[in-house]
């Protein structure tokens, strides 16, 4: 169910860890990298909202409700992966960046709520956790693959400048991997009907004091304030190791709260409203933190992981006042271990 995980953060991690080589390769200076940059969060912030909606009231037969989306986002995604390192001009790969990341944030906005439209309630904590190990292993391989290419002899220089065959190849192979991973996904999962959707109960979570945000927030934060917790505290005691720990908590935790607090014919839409959150933040930080580390902070980047460790400690506190009034709606025939 979230193999197709996998592949999408296999891009990711070829888009972070290569596309300022490949934009100072085209001729970019270090100074204009941020503006070309600014599409991640920004495609973040326009598109999971609306492909959240409209997986909602999507149902396509066979095809499903949430699967055209990562089918679509896949194939548009790989093209830009297949595409990027053949690049002839900066504005060119810059077009590619939007498209491939709008196409990423296409396919992985619907697999968010896929989980939570395919599992109980009480099996989503397990099941956005085995999401975020899916997550972890793309990103590693994605980050290693030109490294490992490197030290197969493949040149990773490019006379008078272009992009060195080690990003060529790593792209290549990430496209391919991410399409066949979520076309395993697409092909070896079946959903929910609509009407299958209603005989598991969900209609009392549509009354009016559900949807308030403090209510969405409400149903199995507390499980939560552990895992946040804890991470913030390894964050301090162990630096890199306590993010990697925090980091994993935080990607799978916060889906497996809401998941559960929402009801189940909104939750595409939702999902995308969530990921506001996560990308506003990374705009602010993006355009404001560099400013404010210079004027107090000159020359000593390192406050910046100090400022994100108290946030993340007040992240933590926060979720004290949270209750779970428990319950889980039962879901037959759902197995955990499909996820």
């Amino acid at each position: 169910m979230s193999f197709g995980f996998f592949g999408i953060q296999v891009g990711f991690a070829l888009q972070n860890a290569n596309m300022s080589r490949i934009f100072q390769s085209l001729g970019s200076s270090l100074d204009d990298l941020p503006v070309l940059w600014i599409a991640a969060p920004l495609t973040g912030l326009l598109v999971q909202p609306i492909v959240g909606h409209l997986s909602d009231r999507t149902w396509l037969g066979r095809l499903g409700r949430r699967r055209p989306y990562f089918l679509g986002g896949a194939i548009l995604a790989a093209l830009a992966l297949l595409m990027m390192p053949l690049a002839p001009a900066l504005l060119f790969a810059a077009i590619l960046l939007w498209m491939l990341d709008a196409s990423l944030n296409i396919s992985m906005e619907p697999f968010r709520a896929f989980v939570g439209d395919m599992l109980r309630k009480d099996q989503h904590a397990a099941g956005y956790a085995l999401q975020t190990a899916f997550i972890g292993t793309g990103a590693v391989v994605g980050s290693i693959f030109p490294y490992v290419l490197d030290h197969l002899g493949i040149s990773n220089d490019a006379p008078g400048g272009g992009i060195p065959d080690t990003v060529r190849y790593s792209f290549w192979f990430g496209g391919a991997a991410l399409f066949l991973s979520v076309l395993w996904t697409v092909f070896s999962t079946k959903e929910y009907s609509p009407d299958e959707q209603r005989m598991f109960g969900e209609a009392g979570i549509d009354d009016p004091e559900h949807l308030t945000m403090r209510a969405l927030a409400a149903r199995g934060l507390a499980r939560s304030m552990i895992w946040l917790g804890a991470g913030v505290i390894v964050v301090a005691a162990v630096a890199e190791f306590g993010i990697g720990i925090a980091w994993a908590s935080i990607l799978a935790m916060p889906y497996a709260i809401l998941a559960s607090a929402l009801p189940q014919s909104k939750l595409g839409i939702f999902m995308g409203l969530f990921n506001v959150f996560i990308v506003v933040p990374q705009l602010l930080v993006a355009t404001v933190m560099g400013s404010i580390m210079k004027a107090f902070f000159p020359g000593q980047p390192i406050w910046t992981m100090l400022a994100a460790a108290v946030v993340m400690l007040i992240a933590a506190f926060a979720t004290l006042r949270v209750t779970d009034p428990g319950g889980a709606v039962p879901r037959a025939g759902t197995d955990p271990s499909a996820v």
